[in-house]
């Protein structure tokens, strides 16, 4: 297969000025994460939304699909296509379910329009692990290598240049964040990680299930997928390019009976003689610059640990972190909202980062409290 043309976004409007605006699709755009999508673009000063489209409310007003966007746009839901999209836009954002997306992309259409895939068809480089992982044989395994992880925290230069971005999962967002700068300073010892998270129910998407109905997950928390869930193997894909070995770790999600948010709480045994300051010193190195990560310093605040109110409705990343002496273990925790660190969001910063404006352009919303 001939390589890719790895351009960015032809036009490089700049947020503010009087340039034309980027032309963007939605697919997908009434779940959830499509919806945080229209929601955050909507307000981005260099993006016009030209379609969203949908399978369920075709024809249909986005206003009457969610009336909260009464007189906020007149965008009416459409059919998918994507061959016609990428003629008329320059970036396709698809919220798809998982399965979904890796049979509708070519690279003929990549030479089109960037695509930003927020689900995990093209997380994964090996594709022997979709199988096991998400149930299905890849139908484009070569397309896979083309894919960049749009973390960008770490993968700033590679999403630059990127036609085809893998939107991280929300879970592994969170965990990769956390614990990267112990992995990148070589503080821990890599087969101590173990990785507890909570998640809202917002996690699940907006399809009905069982487990998902109020009296089945209202006061009450459950872990669920107990070794064995998919973002097991990206949480390892990408904390072994950071440690630069590869190494198993112990993931288990659980559900709480809240909307949004997830936390989580990582333990790893630490090397002879590492101390707090060293811990200390390595995230506030990693994280010094970084527009969408916040540390919580235990030292001179009413708030020591990272919560997931204190993130709602944003795009950062709060994380906190301490030595238990007694255990000599390290103990990281990180929150973020799951519908826009874990998804929308980083998928616009993501989209920033290929137009080349300023990546925080369109997501500097405060997070929401009380809410």
């Amino acid at each position: 297969m001939p390589s890719l043309n790895l351009l960015p976004v032809s036009n490089s409007t700049i947020p503010g000025s009087n340039k034309s605006k980027t032309k963007v699709a939605i697919v997908g755009a009434t779940g959830y994460t499509g919806q945080e999508l229209v929601r955050l673009l909507l307000q981005h000063p260099a993006v016009d939304i030209q379609a969203a489209t949908t399978q369920s409310y075709n024809g249909k007003s986005y206003g009457e699909v969610y009336p909260s966007y009464t007189k906020l746009t007149q965008l009416v839901c459409g059919d998918e296509n994507l061959d016609e999209l990428a003629d008329q836009v320059d970036v396709i954002f698809l919220a798809l379910p998982h399965g979904n997306a890796a049979a509708k992309i070519s690279e003929d259409l990549l030479k089109k329009c960037t695509v930003i895939d927020l689900g995990a068809d093209f997380r994964l480089k090996n594709h022997e692990d979709y199988p096991q992982w998400y149930q299905f044989d890849h139908p484009q395994p070569a397309l896979l290598r083309h894919s960049v992880y749009g973390l960008p925290e770490l993968n700033r230069e590679k999403i630059a240049g990127a036609k085809l971005i893998a939107n991280p999962g929300c879970f592994a967002t969170c965990a990769i964040l956390t614990l990267t700068p112990l992995l990148r300073n070589g503080l821990v010892k890599l087969d101590s990680i173990i990785i507890d998270a909570m998640s809202g129910v917002s996690g699940a998407g907006r399809s009905l299930t069982l487990g998902t109905h109020f009296n089945e997950c209202n006061e009450s928390v459950k872990a669920y997928k107990v070794g064995s869930h998919r973002h097991t193997p990206e949480i390892e894909q990408a904390l072994a390019e950071v440690a630069q070995s590869q190494f198993p770790v112990s993931f288990t999600p659980h559900l709480v009976p809240m909307n949004r948010g997830i936390l989580v709480t990582a333990y790893a045994s630490l090397i002879n003689g590492v101390s707090q300051e060293d811990i200390w010193n390595a995230y506030k190195a990693a994280y010094a610059e970084e527009p969408f990560v916040r540390l919580c310093d235990r030292a001179c605040s009413d708030y020591p640990y990272p919560e997931t109110r204190w993130v709602k409705g944003s795009n950062f990343c709060d994380i906190g972190v301490t030595v238990d002496q007694r255990t000599n273990r390290v103990v990281a925790i990180g929150a973020i909202d799951n519908l826009i660190k874990g998804a929308a969001g980083q998928a616009i910063q993501n989209m920033n980062l290929v137009c080349s404006w300023e990546e925080t352009a369109g997501l500097m919303q405060p997070p929401i409290f009380p809410a």
